[in-house]
C-alpha cells in the first residue's frame, strides 16, 4: 500500500513539471524505456543517427506489448520519432542516454544535449558501467548538477529495478526527482550514494562471473556445469532471499567460517579472463556467431530467449497481481 501511496504522489509531482521525455537511442535498451514511459502516460521522443533503427521502433515496442496483453494504439500515439538530438531535447523536461556503451560518445552526446536542453532538465544516463562523473566531466556547472545516472536493466519493460546513481556534482532535489520519477512509471529504484563502476548490480554479477571463467578456464568444470549448478541451486532463491537475508539466515558466525577456509582461493585477477581472449581470437563471439562459452544452434538460441521471457513475463504479473 506505501508503495502505492509514494507512486501516486509522485506522479502528481511530476505531473506538474510537464514530463516529455526524450530517450537518445533507439537500441535493446532505449525502445523499453520509451514503451515504459509511454505506458505510464508520458510523451516520448526518441532519437537515433541509424534510421534503419528507428525505423524499427513501433513495431518492436508493439511486440512487446503484446506479450503483455496491453493494447498497441495508445501506447505508440505517445511515442515519436526524431534523427536530431537538438530537436528532441529541446521541448523535454526529462533527458535520458542510452547509446552505445562507449564513454566519449556519452560525452560528446551530453555536451550537445547540455547546450539544446532547457535548463532545468532532468539530464540522465542509462550506462551499465561507466561512472556518471566521467560521462559528465567536461560539462558546465549546472548540467553536472543536474545529470544522474538511471541504470535500467534488460528486457526493461519487465525487470522492476533501476539504480538511481548520485555524483559529487548532483544537486539533492535533482536526485530526489529522479528517484520520484522511477516510482511514478512503476519502477523499484533503488539509491547509490556512491559513483562507483559498474555501480551494484553490475558488481555483483560480475563478481560471480570473474569465478565462474576461472572454474571453467582452469578445467574444474565446464561452462554448462556452471550454469546448471547456478540454475538449479542458489539461483532459484534469489527471488525471493537475497544473499544479505541468506547470511542471517544462516548465521554470521557460520558464514565467517566459510569465507575464512573460501576466501584465499576465490579468482582475484584484475583483468579479463584469458578464456574471453581465446574464444574472441576464435571468433567465438556468443549467440550471435553460434558459440562461445557453449555452442548454440538456431533452435537452442530461439528457446532460450522464449524461455527467458515467459519466465520474466510470469514473474511480472505475479508481482503486479
Amino acid at each position: 500500500m506505501w508503495k502505492k501511496q509514494l507512486a501516486f504522489i509522485a506522479l502528481e509531482v511530476l505531473n506538474q513539471m510537464g514530463t516529455q521525455v526524450a530517450i537518445l537511442g533507439a537500441g535493446l535498451m532505449g525502445h523499453g524505456i520509451a514503451q515504459v514511459f509511454a505506458t505510464a502516460g508520458h510523451d516520448v521522443v526518441i532519437v537515433d543517427i541509424d534510421d534503419k533503427v528507428l525505423s524499427t521502433v513501433h513495431d518492436r515496442i508493439s511486440a512487446s506489448l503484446a506479450e503483455l496483453g496491453i493494447e498497441s494504439g495508445p501506447v505508440l500515439g505517445r511515442i515519436k520519432l526524431n534523427g536530431s538530438v537538438k530537436n528532441a531535447v529541446r521541448d523535454s523536461s526529462v533527458v535520458i542516454e542510452a547509446a552505445t556503451e562507449t564513454l566519449n560518445l556519452k560525452r560528446t552526446l551530453f555536451k550537445e544535449i547540455a547546450e539544446a536542453a532547457s535548463a532545468t532538465a532532468l539530464l540522465a544516463s542509462n550506462t551499465s558501467t561507466i561512472p556518471i562523473t566521467e560521462i559528465g566531466r567536461d560539462l558546465p556547472d549546472n548540467a553536472r548538477s543536474r545529470l544522474v545516472g538511471l541504470h535500467w536493466w534488460y528486457p526493461a519493460a519487465l525487470i522492476p529495478l533501476v539504480e538511481v546513481i548520485a555524483t559529487d556534482s548532483l544537486a539533492p532535489e535533482y536526485f530526489d526527482r529522479a528517484f520520484q520519477l522511477m516510482l511514478s512509471i512503476g519502477k523499484e529504484p533503488v539509491r547509490v550514494n556512491r559513483d562507483i563502476p559498474g555501480f551494484i548490480g553490475n558488481r555483483l554479477l560480475h563478481a560471480l562471473c570473474r569465478e565462474a571463467l576461472s572454474l571453467v578456464n582452469s578445467g574444474i568444470c565446464d561452462a554448462e556445469t556452471i550454469d546448471k549448478v547456478i540454475k538449479l541451486s542458489f539461483g532459484m532463491r534469489f527471488s525471493v532471499l537475497g544473499p544479505m537475508e541468506g547470511i542471517d539466515l544462516v548465521g554470521l558466525e557460520l558464514v565467517r567460517s566459510v569465507h575464512s577456509m573460501l576466501f584465499p582461493s576465490l579468482e582475484n585477477s584484475r583483468n579479463p579472463s584469458p578464456l574471453l581472449d581465446r574464444l574472441i581470437d576464435q571468433h567465438d563471439l556468443g549467440m550471435r556467431t553460434g558459440a562461445g562459452l557453449r555452442k548454440w544452434t538456431p533452435e537452442q538460441i530461439a528457446e532460450a530467449k522464449s524461455h527467458l521471457s515467459t519466465h520474466l513475463l510470469t514473474l511480472s504479473r505475479n508481482r503486479k497481481g
